[in-house]
């Protein structure tokens, strides 16, 4: 599907702009169930429908089924103009999901506004392809910004497979999240700030996470209440009062805008913020999450690498770009540019690279290593390394003619043959 980039009209987002909750909608796109940290006053095992609280969901969602989703959710209610991912997990401890989501939903709606709630822990890796794709807010919960008080609202962070409690972790945590604000920042994303107020354990110490936030170049702060969950190891503390809530927003105030309509959504929540669909669209959720959850078998496009956009003659690690074309009855077309992930990163920028071209049934190179090759026949794109002219090879991949005639032998490092041999990870 072929779409024409825009500007969202961010003043449209009722979570960052408060004058229009009542003009504009959000929804809540699950796909992103598992988490890398486990907090304190975190129970993600309820769902009624009745209950608004982060973290809860009535199932999860493909990105391919949250793109049929989407579809529905427009139809019943085009007031909606965000599309965000808040869990019921982290979104960055479900990356694939996330930013594979993200990419089907901007190239599908391109004046949606998107959004992305995390712990940021996991983020700062991804925040250049989250500013690539076009998500232009981004929310971070960050709970305080000493480790001596912060150490006590998590059981454990999780890094990879290694597993930190206690201060270790509240330090790794604080480390990961002052890197993400700080990348998001430079790379022009407006950042919303959750502080999660507990009585007794970071109450006092909101305006001082105000304070650093601002210095941080931070828009905008949410002071929220924590909610007591059962079965958590806060369940018997305190809700805070809304006197309470008042004034710790009016001295956080001093230093950042503050969010006072926050609604403590749902990881699926859907419609204004003074009123929620999510019972209502229940149903439609779950009929769309028993849909097949694979991409299409019809994939319109191939992606090539080329310098001049005449011939096959750039290595898969080193392009900055990929040209896609399509075929039509007389011949095939060139249908837009797409700007590749930054050089070097591995296999995260392989998998990124999967999200990208999404829609290509083929991509076509000079040249891979046996790595990405791997990362793209997984994803259902067929790796073609060829030299020759690029409608050649189309022809080939289009028609079902052989290859063979076409593709160049397969390398195992960089440094030989098309590859400029910069070492940047292309095997």
């Amino acid at each position: 599907m072929k779409t024409t980039a825009s500007t969202p009209d961010y003043s449209r987002h009722p979570c960052f702009n408060a004058e229009v909750k009542g003009k504009f909608g959000r929804v809540h796109l699950p796909v992103a169930p598992k988490c890398n940290i486990q907090c304190n006053y975190c129970n993600r095992k309820y769902d009624c429908v009745n209950e608004s609280r982060p973290g809860v969901t009535s199932t999860i969602l493909s990105p391919e089924q949250a793109l049929v989703y989407m579809d529905k959710v427009l139809t019943a209610e085009p007031r909606i103009s965000v599309a965000g991912i808040a869990g019921p997990g982290d979104p960055f401890a479900n990356a694939n999901e996330t930013l594979g989501t993200m990419q089907l939903l901007r190239r599908h709606y391109p004046d949606l506004i998107l959004c992305l709630s995390s712990n940021g822990l996991g983020l700062t890796p991804h925040v250049d392809e989250v500013a690539d794709i076009g998500v232009s807010h981004v929310t971070v919960t960050v709970n305080g910004i000493d480790p001596e008080v912060t150490k006590n609202i998590y059981s454990f962070v999780r890094d990879g497979k290694i597993i930190y409690r206690g201060l270790q972790a509240a330090e790794l945590l604080l480390a990961r999240q002052m890197a993400a604000i700080e990348k998001l920042k430079s790379r022009g994303v407006t950042v919303k700030i959750n502080f999660i107020t507990i009585p007794g354990i970071n109450d006092h110490h909101a305006e001082a996470t105000a304070e650093t936030m601002a210095k941080m170049g931070v828009d905008l702060f949410n002071c929220m209440a924590m909610l007591p969950n059962a079965d958590t190891p806060f369940a018997d503390v305190v809700e805070p009062t809304k006197a309470t809530m008042n004034a710790l927003r009016n001295g956080c105030e001093r230093h950042l805008p503050q969010m006072r309509h926050c609604k403590r959504c749902r990881a699926d929540a859907v419609g204004l913020l003074g009123n929620d669909r999510s019972g209502e669209m229940a149903g439609c959720l779950n009929a769309c999450a028993t849909m097949p959850a694979t991409p299409p078998k019809v994939r319109p496009y191939v992606a090539v690498a080329s310098m001049e956009g005449m011939l096959v003659n750039q290595h898969l690690g080193e392009t900055t770009k990929f040209l896609i074309y399509g075929k039509e009855d007389n011949g095939y077309t060139l249908v837009e540019e797409r700007k590749a992930p930054p050089v070097g990163g591995g296999i995260g920028r392989w998998e990124a690279l999967t999200r990208l071209l999404y829609d290509c049934r083929a991509v076509i190179v000079s040249d891979m290593g046996e790595s990405p090759r791997e990362v793209f026949k997984r994803a259902g794109i067929d790796p073609i390394t060829m030299s020759g002219f690029i409608e050649a090879g189309l022809e080939a991949v289009y028609t079902g003619k052989n290859l063979a005639p076409l593709k160049r032998r397969a390398k195992k490092s960089c440094g030989s043959g098309a590859c400029l041999g910069t070492g940047t990870g292309c095997g």
